[in-house]
């Protein structure tokens, strides 16, 4: 009898350990899954073999060893063997992200589902949820895939009645379409409605608002009785021309207005009746949060953050209203603002394509095409697109305009140079930045925004874009297994920047010059310098004194590259106070003349036909993040990011950060030239290397999650390798 007992003891122990080992072991399924970069909502994919990518749970240093993935016919939840397209097995990788489909060929037309389990250091997950997704009815090789648009019903939050007139403000400027539920006593009745985007000295919608600021009127004939009308919106010839991008004939045509004015109407509307139907790219507005000490800062990244959503219409970037044309500089800008905002990467991608496609003049702009490729892959881990236009990025770099001095000219063009860029026009022109002096034939005071730079043969700016541009295909090549191309582009590069140094600086005044030939300093020549690495070290001081001396001589478009080098630069308190400026020249200024999408330029004083939606001016909704907070990826698919924050005299703020891996977070409190507290959430299967800002080198000590962190001092920071995932707090302060 004792046998049988300590038998059944014996079973019972190990039983209850195994389900123990079981529990432990077992840990949260992988989330937010994606295929080819989407995750349903109606998009199909045209590749016929799709990429896969996934978050998995957070917790402390957590890191992936392997996957298992599995493709079905339809929905997976007791599956057999028979409904199971393709089981990956148990691969033994850390990649998350991009983890292209290894099959049976996937047919045209026919609906799939995936689901995956991973394995990491802390054991082995369940499965995830399966997530659907549809095939394309004609497939290739790679082709990105897209979501359609959406239309999000509005109300508005203000309805004003006032003897037969009615005034509705919906808080927001959007892109949308208009219906009303009207009533009228006998057919032929009329009201008038008005639509704009900006108000006049009365408070009404502006019926003359000048340059490309958005105003139109409608008259619509009633009929007896109650009735909904749908406002039938007007084309107009100039932004639905043959360059422009058209709206779906699914969605119809759409109208920027914030404001609707209905006259001679006699009835009273509820706000019910009122309905604007934003249309936009699918957009999640819980993404990405931002807050700190400073409030206009507050407003200009939540301006910033709208305008990604407002002007995501067409679902390609576009300029604005005016010509709803895609140019490389205003995607470049909506690219980074866009990854900083929402974990969303097809609407980039698609631009990007496009643009590689259908180049614009500027010989700048077509060198963006590179780092629009580079920041795909960075921020996606995807090499497929950039594998696909290998050929045209390398024609991109402008290499073929180079000529015996290492430089690159306009002067060399060729049929077949703009032909290679698809560049459809006559002549391929430096801009530096846009307005020029003279264009338009602007007033005294909008002359232009490129700070008097002088043009020559050689352009500074246009070589630093070069220089960049070679090092980046240096990276894009490496990726795609061109190790001779990649040692070819590291090589040209270093000796451009040689070149670049040779012909530019200007030993006497300690800063660049606009070109060969002349000894005019303009503001562009030395940020874009200072944007792309070009500055040797013991001059960056000199550059960035020359940089500040010159204030914001920029246009909006400018101002990225600007603000980009003032961080590199370490001159962050400067260029924090470009962002919280209320001069004329600021992003406030944009919220305080009453837009609520970011404008074209400054004011319409320096730009009297410009637009009130046009994200390229949204620079903040990626500074902000990339350089303020400090938080950038290192390698591609954000394997491991960097957190660097310059934050001046900010007391405090907090930041999220959407990413493929999942949600960065940081906060901070500081007493500045006293200490410094921060925390930090790195996302699973990530590292980030930490940067503890100093107020004393020599003095200050650093804590990691309460224990003396380990790491080296760097100027002003305390930096720390390989920090791995999970939430952490750094502390520094002298003496602790």
């Amino acid at each position: 009898m004792k046998k049988k007992i300590s038998d059944l003891f014996v079973i019972q122990f190990l039983v209850l350990m195994a389900s123990s080992a079981i529990a432990q072991t077992k840990t949260a399924a992988p989330h937010g899954l994606l295929c080819d970069l989407v995750a349903g909502q109606g998009s199909e994919i045209y590749s016929e073999r799709p990429a896969f990518s996934w978050i998995l749970p957070s917790g402390k240093n957590v890191v992936q060893t392997a996957y298992q993935i599995i493709v079905s016919q339809k929905n997976i939840k007791g599956e057999s063997a028979a409904e199971i397209i393709w089981n990956s097995g148990k691969v033994n990788q850390e990649q998350s992200s991009a983890v292209v489909y290894a099959g049976p060929t996937l047919k045209a037309g026919q609906s799939y589902s995936w689901k995956l389990r991973t394995w990491t250091n802390r054991g082995l997950s369940g499965y995830s949820e399966t997530q659907p997704f549809k095939m394309a009815e004609q497939l290739s090789a790679y082709h990105t895939a897209a979501y359609p648009l959406q239309k999000t019903p509005q109300h508005p939050l203000k309805l004003i009645h006032s003897d037969q007139h009615i005034f509705a403000d919906f808080g927001k400027d959007a892109f949308a379409q208009l219906s009303l539920e009207l009533k009228a006593k006998k057919d032929g009745d009329s009201v008038v409605v008005h639509l704009g985007e900006k108000l006049d000295k009365m408070g009404r919608v502006n019926r003359r608002p000048g340059g490309t600021i958005r105003y139109a009127r409608y008259v619509i004939r009633l009929s007896a009785g109650t009735h909904n009308y749908s406002i039938e919106l007007r084309q107009d010839k100039r932004n639905t021309g043959p360059s422009a991008i058209k709206m779906p004939v699914s969605v119809g045509e759409v109208f920027p207005f914030r404001y609707v004015e209905i006259e001679g109407y006699d009835a009273k509307l509820e706000p019910k009746q009122v309905l604007r139907h934003m249309v936009h790219y699918p957009f999640d507005t819980n993404a990405a949060t931002f807050l700190s000490s400073d409030s206009v800062l507050n407003q200009v990244w939540e301006l910033c953050k709208y305008s990604m959503l407002a002007t995501s219409f067409t679902g390609v970037y576009v300029d604005g209203d005016r010509e709803r044309i895609p140019y490389e500089a205003d995607a470049v800008i909506n690219q980074l603002s866009h990854y900083a905002v929402d974990r969303e990467f097809t609407m980039a991608r698609r631009s990007q394509e496009y643009l590689i496609k259908n180049a614009q003049w500027p010989t700048e702009w077509i060198m963006q095409s590179v780092i629009m490729a580079y920041n795909d892959y960075l921020y996606t881990g995807d090499i497929r697109s950039v594998r696909k236009f290998y050929t045209d990025l390398k024609a991109k770099t402008l290499m073929s305009l180079q000529d015996e001095t290492g430089l690159i000219t306009t002067t060399k063009q060729t049929d077949s140079i703009r032909k290679s860029v698809h560049y459809a026009g006559n002549e391929l022109k430096d801009i530096v930045d846009w307005p020029q002096s003279g264009i338009l034939g602007l007033g005294k005071e909008a002359m232009g925004e490129t700070d008097g730079f002088v043009f020559t043969k050689y352009n500074a700016v246009t070589n630093a874009y070069f220089y960049n541009g070679l090092v980046l295909m240096g990276h894009l090549a490496e990726a795609v297994g061109e190790q001779k191309e990649a040692k070819s582009f590291r090589e040209r590069a270093a000796a451009l920047k040689k070149a670049y140094q040779e012909k530019f600086w200007n030993a006497s005044t300690g800063n660049y010059r606009d070109g060969v030939g002349t000894d005019h300093s303009a503001l562009h020549s030395n940020f874009f310098a200072l944007a792309f690495g070009l500055v040797a070290e013991k001059d960056i001081p000199a550059v960035v004194e020359f940089v500040r001396s010159r204030g914001m001589a920029c246009s909006v478009y400018g101002s990225q590259f600007l603000l980009d080098g003032l961080y590199n630069g370490g001159a962050g308190a400067y260029a924090l106070s470009l962002l919280t400026s209320t001069t004329k020249r600021s992003w406030y200024n944009m919220i305080r003349e009453g837009s609520t999408i970011t404008m074209e330029a400054w004011d319409d004083s320096f730009k009297p036909n410009q637009d009130w939606n046009h994200a390229w001016g949204a620079a903040p909704g990626n500074v902000i993040s990339r350089k303020l907070m400090g938080i950038e990826p290192l390698l591609p698919a954000w394997s491991s990011f960097k957190v660097r924050p310059q934050v001046a005299g900010l007391s405090s703020a907090k930041i999220t950060v959407p990413t493929i891996k999942g949600t960065v977070a940081m906060s901070f409190e500081q007493m500045p030239g006293k200490s410094f507290s921060m925390e930090l959430t790195v996302p699973a299967n990530t590292r980030a290397e930490v940067y503890v800002p100093l107020a004393d080198a020599k003095s200050d000590k650093v804590l990691m999650d309460g224990k003396p962190a380990k790491g080296k001092t760097e100027g002003a920071f305390f930096v720390i390798q390989n920090v791995g995932s999970g939430v952490h707090a750094f502390f520094s302060n002298k003496g602790y």
